[in-house]
């Protein structure tokens, strides 16, 4: 079973090792393992895929949330969530298959960012599937691939907000505007006031 593994990790050396090196105590295999810059400076977001049974799962939660320099950790791959990967994959092409190259890229929604006399290079953005489709089809065809080089699962969950995102998105009311709201009481008007 795969779990996918959302790490907040503090962008400090070492922590990259310290990861890897528990997978490999635990003797988990990673499959694909991607870290960047979060939204927040100084802390890093790393995305683990790895091969785990469910019990394996929740060990290799507990073990990342022991690491030094972790702050969060969650296992998305049983939410609701949207995954993407990036692709490049460079194609050997002659002026005879560019056309059909081409062709292929927009069947897949994906692009052509290099072009030179003797390959062509597709980038493709989606799902593992949209990907694996892509590279069997040009395999299938006489289209050779000389190069792959792919970033790995990214993902995130669906529609959570956590409390710090939502702490980040509230506006922090003035101190008169809160006096306004809890010191006045709205008035009464008796009926005998009221026209009839």
């Amino acid at each position: 079973m795969l779990h996918t593994f959302v790490a907040i990790v503090e962008d400090k050396p070492g922590v990259l090792t310290r990861v890897a090196s528990l997978f490999r105590r635990l003797n988990q295999n990673i499959v694909s393992l991607t870290v960047g810059g979060s939204e927040r400076p100084g802390i890093s977001r790393m995305t683990i895929v790895a091969d785990a049974s469910p019990t394996a799962g929740h060990r290799i939660m507990a073990s990342l949330y022991k690491l030094e320099n972790v702050l969060e950790v969650d296992d998305i791959g049983q939410h609701a969530s949207v995954s993407r990967e990036l692709a490049l994959i460079k194609v050997a092409a002659t002026p005879k298959t560019r056309s059909h190259i081409f062709e292929l890229a927009e069947v897949f929604r994906a692009r052509i960012v290099d072009l030179a006399p003797e390959s062509l290079m597709i980038e493709i953005t989606g799902v593992e599937s949209k990907i694996e489709g892509l590279i069997q089809v040009l395999n299938e065809s006489e289209d050779r691939i000389l190069e792959i080089s792919r970033t790995g699962r990214m993902v995130m969950r669906r529609g959570q907000h956590t409390s710090r995102v939502l702490d980040a998105m509230r506006v922090p009311a003035t101190e008169s505007e809160n006096e306004t709201t809890t010191d006045t009481e709205p008035e009464i008007t008796e009926e005998a006031d009221l026209p009839q």
